[in-house]
């Protein structure tokens, strides 16, 4: 088993231990580009978003700040969540902040990592 993959085994073993659903993410390559795209709608990103990559691991946390309730305070349905998100995923080894490209567009965060040749 690879680095990559006990990293990748470890964190989906971490998020079935946490209360709340991890980040949702979509993965792959487009030609020489890692692209991982993380559903995270309803937040400010720059405000309320985080991307660290630190040992071959990005970190994505995000912040979805409660609403105010309804003017007369009673919701008829209240699904909605808030709170405090994050995803750990892996990378290659010797990737760093500054090798990664970031945008954020319909609530869709897409991080792109060149691929080592």
């Amino acid at each position: 088993m690879t680095n990559v993959q006990k990293r990748a085994t470890t964190q989906a073993s971490f998020d079935r231990l946490t209360e709340k659903e991890p980040i949702r993410v979509d993965e792959y390559r487009d030609g020489d580009v890692q692209v991982i795209r993380a559903e995270i709608p309803g937040v400010n990103l720059d405000k309320n978003v985080e991307i660290n990559v630190h040992d071959g691991i990005v970190h994505i946390s995000a912040d979805r700040p409660a609403r105010e309730k309804s003017d007369d305070g009673i919701y008829s349905r209240h699904e909605l969540c808030y709170g405090s998100y994050s995803r750990r995923l892996p990378l290659r080894d010797g990737v760093t902040e500054a090798d990664i490209d970031t945008s954020y567009k319909d609530g869709v965060l897409e991080i792109r990592v060149p691929v080592a040749k």
